[in-house]
């Protein structure tokens, strides 16, 4: 009778195989290798060309034809439920609908379904508030040079008033849709503007778009497009650069942990804040367009670069050291 022999694998010898898969390059990305029914790059590409024009003008062609170009004598609730209708069906669905599509079988890796652990969330929401004020003192000096070069150039000048038409018209519904006398009205307004986009947005940009793009291209340049598309979708002038590091905050945050939960989250804060702030100050801080006096931008400017530099340190830390939140 033969003896039944079987290889059994020490654990220092498991370390060492892994070590070696992890340094080889065709397995490095062994995420990717999932099938997919049409290259992947072209998925990102079609479902942000599709959408854009689901939401921007399938959306913007319902809300003349219902709401007409004035809003003042509008249903405020009406508008609202209209913003929400038109995140879950010219965002949200689409998302899943093309999940299935490209992916089949693979949507839980695609839309990065993944229960987060509490550290990993609280080491995130960290970064989120060095990046908040970060990005405020940044929109001062950008619009404090905006202004100059506005000054000097007509270019320049030409542009700014471009943009200032732009960004009174977004403030102008911003504020419409803000605007609550009670508690209940302010929770049905922190859903509209909190919540629902949360989870909309991020399904689809951190969850289908990036991942689709990680599959095509090196994961820097996979955040990097997808952040500056997502603020593009925003029509926001002045926050395009101030929401394309948010957003790419958002996608390292998505692609570190694996999971679309933290950046639901932090999007979700991102955005309660905004609404806080609207009904503390009148506006949303985090966004605020409003020029600086030159004695002050000396001021905005170091805080910029002493937050920039915690940033980039936080950044580094948690790349480092992020298998301890796990």
């Amino acid at each position: 009778m033969r003896n039944a022999s079987k290889k059994v694998t020490t654990p220092t010898t498991k370390k060492t195989n892994m070590n070696n898969e992890l340094n080889t390059p065709e397995k490095e990305n062994i995420e990717n290798e999932i099938y997919s029914t049409m290259p992947t790059g072209k998925a990102a590409i079609y479902g942000l060309i599709l959408v854009f024009f689901l939401f921007q003008f399938g959306g913007g062609l319902l809300y003349l034809l219902i709401f007409g170009a004035d809003l003042t004598g509008a249903n405020v609730n009406a508008l609202r439920l209209f913003n929400v209708a038109g995140q879950i069906l010219f965002i949200l669905a689409p998302a899943v609908i093309l999940a299935k599509l490209v992916y089949v079988e693979n949507i839980e890796t695609t839309m990065r379904i993944k229960l987060p652990t509490i550290k990993e969330v609280g080491l995130y929401v960290i970064g989120l508030i060095i990046l908040i004020p970060l990005l405020q003192s940044f929109l001062y000096v950008q619009n404090y040079i905006l202004q100059q070069l506005a000054e000097s150039f007509w270019v320049f000048e030409s542009l700014k008033n471009l943009a200032d038409d732009l960004d009174k018209l977004m403030e102008g519904s911003y504020g419409i849709i803000l605007s609550a006398d009670s508690i209940i009205e302010m929770a049905f307004v922190i859903i509209v503007i909190s919540l629902t986009p949360a989870i909309c947005e991020e399904v689809f940009f951190r969850g289908f778009i990036q991942k689709s793009f990680e599959f095509a291209y090196k994961p820097f340049w996979a955040i990097l497009i997808t952040s500056f598309a997502f603020a593009l979708y925003h029509f926001n002038p002045y926050g395009l650069l101030a929401l394309t590091i948010l957003a790419a905050y958002l996608g390292f945050a998505a692609y570190q942990s694996k999971s679309i939960l933290i950046p639901i989250i932090l999007h979700f804060i991102n955005n309660f804040v905004s609404v806080i702030s609207y009904y503390i100050w009148g506006s949303d801080e985090l966004m605020n367009t409003s020029l600086v006096a030159p004695e002050e931008f000396s001021t905005h400017l170091f805080s910029l670069i002493l937050l920039s530099v915690l940033f980039i340190l936080f950044l580094f830390y948690s790349k480092k050291n992020y298998y301890k939140f796990q």
